[in-house]
């Protein structure tokens, strides 16, 4: 890793507090990213931001520490929480940012509390009430909370919507309208925006809930990032798993992730590479979220090196070292090729992405090119690249719920039924 990412803005430089830049030291920054660089002198003084940049640039740490010292200079005596609230459009990004928030922070005395779907009801509603400083949560379960009385949005001093893009696509966009308008003006709060793209609704969101926004955009030309080496195959599909594996034999990574596009070809995918000695997980939507953070863990821990994930990953995950990603089905949708690829090449380092331009999704590729604005070069498959697989044994079939009068166990030792 190079430090070519940074500018020679010193956090030491900015209106920061001592507890801020121990918390800064300790986690080894020193110097600004360029949206850190831009976005900083302006929220720190109380300006609101709309920021575009490229992910792993280092937006999160741009609206923590604004956030952090917007509530330290609040000299006021009356200090009612929650009084501020980050929201984030996937439980990912939810829970990477309460993580950066623990490590940049650790030197405030601040109470967080992470809030989101899928898990954990009665803990986080009892957190919650628990007169928490900062909320950092997805919008639907922070609105489930509002609407029991959890607490208030009365006294909220700073609002950061990250990934604002993202919360047009899942449908988010009331939910933040609803919440927005149930807390104090926007000239009496800082109000910070970070997206991929600041697009005509994403701007006019800022405008609207905001007070009088600096829009700040950083590398607008350059779609993906300069570090990412970008590449193509074109297999037929029975080519596309002994590619995958000759080309996994042939870098050896040390951590990659393999996007694919479907919950079924996560699975096939996932039990070939184990037949075939590569310890891998899959990563989907539907997988419960105490074991997809058990996944996410090991992953970052090198337990697992490979991790085959739908577009659920492709958002919010801030994991370092990983130097490939490998597209085995082409993205549907342009935006997903450039959040897929970001995975690599983060915070200075290089990465590289290549892409299987297959059968079934090869119109994707032009929409692809277009959107950023480069031809992706396409290497010839030898049959070196080519891989003996083998192959695995075949999933059983789940049980029915209700165990048909069955205890567990006898279903789980019956043998399957062998159809002619």
């Amino acid at each position: 890793m190079n430090n070519t990412h940074l500018t020679n803005t010193r956090f030491s430089n900015l209106e920061l507090s001592d507890s801020i830049l121990r918390g800064l030291t300790d986690a080894g920054f020193n110097r600004c990213t360029p949206i850190q660089d831009k976005a900083l002198p302006l929220s720190l003084r109380g300006k609101d931001i709309a920021g575009q940049a490229q992910t792993g640039t280092g937006k999160t740490a741009a609206f923590l520490l604004a956030t952090f010292q917007y509530l330290i200079n609040d000299e006021s005596e009356q200090i009612k929480n929650p009084r501020a609230i980050i929201l984030a459009p996937t439980r990912e990004l939810a829970i990477q940012i309460h993580k950066d928030a623990l490590l940049l922070g650790k030197y405030l005395d601040f109470k967080f509390a992470l809030i989101y779907g899928g898990t954990d009801y009665q803990k986080q509603l009892d957190t919650i009430k628990s007169n928490v400083d900062i909320i950092i949560g997805t919008p639907g379960r922070v609105i489930d909370f509002y609407r029991q009385n959890a607490f208030t949005l009365d006294n909220v001093q700073v609002t950061v919507m990250d990934e604002a893009d993202r919360m047009f696509d899942l449908g988010f966009i009331k939910d933040i309208r609803y919440l927005l308008r149930r807390m104090p003006a926007p000239d009496l709060r800082l109000n910070m925006l970070f997206s991929a793209t600041l697009s005509y609704k994403v701007t006019e969101l800022a405008y609207e809930h905001m007070n009088n926004p600096v829009l700040i955009r950083i590398e607008t030309e350059e779609v993906t990032s300069k570090a990412i080496q970008q590449s193509a195959f074109c297999p037929a599909n029975e080519q596309k798993i002994p590619l995958l594996i000759g080309l996994l034999n042939y870098y050896q990574p040390q951590r990659s992730i393999i996007f694919v596009n479907t919950k079924r070809c996560a699975e096939q995918l996932d039990d070939t590479l184990n037949a075939n000695g590569y310890k891998t997980a899959a990563l989907s939507g539907d997988v419960p979220q105490d074991q997809r953070q058990r996944l996410l863990n090991d992953f970052q821990e090198n337990r697992i090196t490979l991790l085959i994930a739908t577009d659920v990953a492709a958002r919010g995950l801030h994991i370092p070292d990983v130097s490939h990603i490998i597209n085995y089905d082409l993205p549907q949708d342009a935006e997903d090729y450039v959040h897929r690829i970001g995975r690599t090449a983060r915070f200075g380092a290089s990465g590289e992405a290549i892409s299987f331009i297959c059968e079934q999704y090869a119109y994707s590729m032009p929409d692809i090119e277009d959107y950023i604005g480069q031809k992706i070069p396409v290497k010839a498959i030898t049959a070196g690249l080519l891989a003996d697989v083998i192959t695995p044994e075949k999933r059983l079939p789940k049980p029915k719920t209700g165990y048909q009068g069955k205890r567990p166990n006898q279903v789980r030792n019956q043998k399957p039924t062998v159809r002619p």
